[in-house]
């Protein structure tokens, strides 16, 4: 009796996955054939268990196997019609310290739909890197943020990367999409006027800039590891995956490669919690309380009462009072 338990809770949660899988990968109307096949089958296999439990079992794994087959076979793709503000992942040129990226967004945003789209080349010598900041975006819940990642130069603007789920036209994002490969994802360069503006004055998000205590060595490997990640996405397609392939992920993931020491935490999953894990790590200031901190790295009201003509780079780091220079290094206390 436990076992046919067990064997009926197994064929419905499959069927559950799958249902899930065909709504988000699947068209009408062969979505609700698919959708009628997979409900059919599933009964199929319970009635088949109640009869003989071993073939039922056997049903169940034939058909779990057909599902894997047909969710291995969807492939990631750089090409479909993507909506204007992902259209272009960044890609890069290096040559000794000389980087060129090109694709770097320098949107003029008026709202979300009303935009001016532009896409530059821009040049950079990483001998002229002088600074690294974290940004947090929250907009709904405290405990998920949108993080991204800016570089300051001394002759050139800040360029910021960002991996952001790239939709198609026309798409809207979905969290448990995003466990279904319903999104590519994508590398994008931009300017903090276009990015960064977008959250604090656009979309009225609670933002905060966050500068690294890096040095300049894991500064420089910190930017060449973002453009290796964004050639890599160029020529390989992957999808983006709401837990363990997000915006905050991927940073772990470049973070690794400067620092091997750099643990673990499950406040990188849960990433609003990512400035209380980096304060305790040290690679923030850590010499005044984090409420402090997190107070003084608040930008969107600073961005939002400065005016329009105004250098966005230079309002948004007016009235911090947290050193924008490199630090002792990455994981020191």
């Amino acid at each position: 009796m436990r076992r046919g338990i067990i064997l009926n809770l197994t064929a419905v949660l499959a069927a559950a996955a799958l249902l899930t899988a065909l709504q988000y990968q699947a068209d009408p109307p062969w979505r609700w054939l698919a959708m009628a096949a997979v409900a059919g089958v599933s009964v199929a296999i319970i009635l088949a268990g109640r009869r003989n439990r071993k073939a039922g079992w056997g049903a169940l794994a034939a058909a779990g196997l057909t599902g894997c087959l047909w969710w291995t076979s969807i492939a990631p793709s750089n090409d479909r019609d993507w909506a204007p503000d992902v259209a272009h992942g960044v890609t890069a040129d290096i040559a000794g310290p000389e980087v060129v990226l090109r694709n770097v967004r320098n949107f003029e945003w008026r709202s979300e739909d009303d935009f001016t789209p532009r896409w530059e080349t821009r040049r950079y010598s990483l001998d002229r890197l002088t600074s690294v900041d974290l940004v947090s975006s929250v907009w709904a819940s405290p405990a998920i943020a949108h993080t991204l990642i800016t570089f300051g130069f001394a002759d050139n603007p800040h360029v910021v990367f960002s991996a952001e789920v790239r939709r198609e036209r026309g798409e809207e994002f979905s969290e448990i999409g995003g466990f279904f490969k319903e999104f590519e994802l994508v590398m994008i360069a931009a300017d903090e006027a276009d990015i960064l503006r977008l959250r604090t004055n656009i979309r009225r998000e609670n933002v905060t800039l966050l500068p690294l205590r890096l040095d300049q060595a894991q500064a420089r490997a910190l930017f060449l590891a973002y453009v290796a990640r964004a050639n890599r996405l160029d020529k390989t397609a992957e999808f983006y995956q709401t837990v363990t392939t997000n915006c905050t992920t991927v940073i772990f993931e470049l973070a690794r490669l400067v620092d091997k020491r750099v643990p673990m935490d499950w406040r990188i999953l849960v990433s609003g919690y990512l400035p209380e894990y980096l304060y305790g790590l040290g690679v923030i200031r850590s010499d005044i309380p984090l409420d402090q901190v997190l107070q003084q790295a608040a930008i969107s009201r600073r961005a939002q009462d400065a005016p329009a003509a105004a250098d966005y780079s230079r309002v948004i780091r007016a009235e911090s009072a947290t050193p924008a220079t490199a630090g002792p290094g990455f994981g020191a206390r």
